[in-house]
């Protein structure tokens, strides 16, 4: 049967008909010599219905089997662009997946109709007229980008820059770097000569190139009007920070760190107050997790680090990397479960130009980036499989290839990863490849969760009530003993990050030297109480039962060895466990 395809442009008005525009990159197989149009270009004006069928009134008429009637319908609704199955018998796909409801698609997803398939595009120009929106104009604005980034698993990047000059450089150099953002980016101005751009669709590769611009855009306003310093700090969501708080601090502190480099310096964000005071460490569990840490540093092993969600394991992982011989090399974090698995693999091993659409340069990945140091991939339990058998070759032969590529890469990097999964019990259901397992379990690190490490919790929250008032430029406000009381008593489910979150709530709503109980989050402030005065019955237990979960944890939950430790039966440690309600292998969830 001869097949044909008629594409409809639609009516363009003087200002649809600009470039800076949403669009279609549609590329249909070429069969027979009749048909010559594989790949068109179809605008998106706003409020425009693009209907795919097979009927010769549709907007893309496909003249295919397996396309229906009327199949799909893309609409551009502001700066959202949605897709809608219309009831085809085929169904409609989105990046590999089939849709059922109306789906939100953005610049780079993948549709397939059929044979046809289909690029959203977005034009990178520059505005004609620049605006600086306000400081309260960029919270919103990037709480929304923030809420969609997470929603739909798209990269986010944030930079902040402080420009310091006369008046006039300074405005200049702000008007500038405005306009030189793409239409979906924002640009405001947040304190006195201090400046952020959020940048959707940008990974911290990305925000780092467009820093690199900014610099260079104010290089050329200080040759014109004079000496102009410019200094930009970078951060990227998920990596850094998903909430809007967190991520303007952290590219706060990229800031602070910009400045202490120098001038046209552009930073991502410096290692916390961790690599100045060193973890926190009280509880005798942890004293031996670290003297592990020191031991194994030295060692080319691979590491995987155990535990639950927020008990700290990417702090344990950048202690194996200081306390190694190539601590002055980067340590580079990725979180495996916060990007779809083909996004994945190009950030792991990097890209070729044209690898794929909008592969527009060569990228290099998360292993060529760590070079000479340490990368560690958290949430290793939920790469998919294909990623993990390319994972499991560039272990084994110590060279990556980028996507697209066919040149192998040396690259000499320390591997540590972390999960909050059982992996043994993943291995046996087949979720997770053998091979790699063992390859990734050559040293093992059981970080034990914040509820069985009591005597860290007041030392943790000091901390982060010093971290977050230095934020806010204000003294560090005292713990009150009621506070101190609830902090101590409640079980911390969600572990170190949840008490970290819960110190930054209570110092930013604190506006007295104390901070009180009443600043601290509701849930924590109901289900934490004061602890009663102790008799000294309750307190040996308490110590009995300390002594128990000190066991376990260093013995990896192996009950026959934690029982020779304490020096008791394996029975009399079981009834132990009983008594006292201690969980028998540590949480997965």
């Amino acid at each position: 049967m001869h097949q044909r395809t008629t594409i409809t442009l639609p009516a363009l008005s003087a200002g649809d008909a600009e470039p800076d525009r949403s669009f279609l990159v549609v590329y249909i197989p070429t069969e027979g010599e009749g048909n010559q149009d594989s790949t068109r270009v179809v605008p998106l004006p706003d409020a425009f219905d693009v209907v795919v069928g097979r009927l010769p009134g549709c907007t893309i008429a496909l003249d295919f089997d397996l396309v229906s009637r009327h199949h799909a319908k893309i609409t551009r609704r502001g700066p959202e662009i949605v897709i809608e199955d219309l009831g085809s018998r085929n169904g409609t796909f989105v990046n590999g997946k089939q849709i059922e409801a109306q789906t939100v698609v953005a610049a780079g997803d993948e549709i397939a109709i059929g044979p046809m398939k289909a690029v959203v595009g977005t034009t990178v120009t520059v505005r004609n007229k620049a605006r600086i929106a306000s400081a309260s104009e960029l919270d919103e604005r990037l709480a929304a980008e923030l809420d969609r980034s997470m929603r739909y698993r798209r990269p986010l990047g944030l930079a902040m820059m402080h420009f310091g000059g006369a008046p006039e450089a300074v405005e200049e150099a702000a008007l500038r770097a405005a306009e030189g953002l793409r239409r979906m980016d924002f640009f405001a101005q947040y304190a006195p000569n201090e400046f952020c751009a959020v940048l959707p669709e940008a990974d911290f590769a990305s925000t780092l190139h467009a820093g690199q611009r900014l610099v260079t855009e104010a290089r050329a306003v200080a040759e014109e009007l004079g000496r102009l310093d410019v200094f930009v700090g970078i951060a990227a969501c998920p990596a850094h920070g998903s909430e809007t708080g967190a991520l303007l601090s952290t590219a706060r502190a990229a800031l602070r760190a910009s400045r202490t480099a120098g001038s046209g310096v552009v930073s991502g964000p410096p290692e916390e107050d961790k690599k100045r005071t060193g973890p926190i460490i009280r509880d005798p569990a942890m004293e031996r997790v670290y003297k592990l840490v020191r031991k194994v540093a030295h060692s080319p092993i691979t590491v995987l680090i155990l535990g639950e969600t927020g008990v700290g394991k990417e702090v344990v992982a950048q202690s194996l990397h200081d306390f190694s011989q190539r601590a002055e090399s980067p340590f580079v974090a990725l979180n495996c479960s916060a990007l779809p698995e083909n996004l994945l693999e190009s950030e792991l091993f990097g890209h070729e130009r044209g690898a794929f659409t909008g592969a527009d340069r060569r990228k290099i990945g998360y292993f060529e980036a760590a070079e000479g140091g340490t990368l560690f991939l958290d949430e290793i339990g939920e790469m998919g499989q294909e990623v993990q058998a390319k994972l499991l070759r560039v272990l084994e032969s110590r060279t990556v290839t980028r996507v697209g590529g066919t040149e192998p890469i040396s690259v000499d990097v320390r591997v540590v990863c972390a999960t909050n999964r059982d992996l043994d019990n993943e291995v046996r259901r087949g979720r997770f490849r053998e091979d790699l397992f063992f390859r990734l379990t050559g040293f093992t690190l059981l970080v034990p969760p914040l509820r069985n490490r009591v005597t860290e919790i007041l030392p943790l929250a000091e901390h982060f009530a010093e971290h977050f008032a230095r934020e806010l430029g204000q003294a560090r406000p005292a713990l009150s003993a009621h506070a101190r009381q609830v902090l101590e008593s409640y079980r911390w489910p969600g572990n170190v990050r949840e008490l970290r979150n819960a110190i930054e709530r209570a110092v930013v709503l604190s506006t007295g030297p104390e901070l009180a109980e009443d600043a601290l989050p509701d849930r924590i402030r109901q289900k934490g109480s004061p602890k009663p005065k102790t008799s000294m019955k309750r307190r040996v237990a308490e110590v009995e039962r300390s002594a128990v979960v000190e066991a376990l944890v260093e013995c990896g939950y192996n009950q026959t060895h934690a029982a020779e430790r304490l020096g008791i039966s394996r029975f009399a440690l079981i009834r132990l466990l009983n008594k006292y309600q201690i969980e028998r292998k540590p949480r997965t969830q």
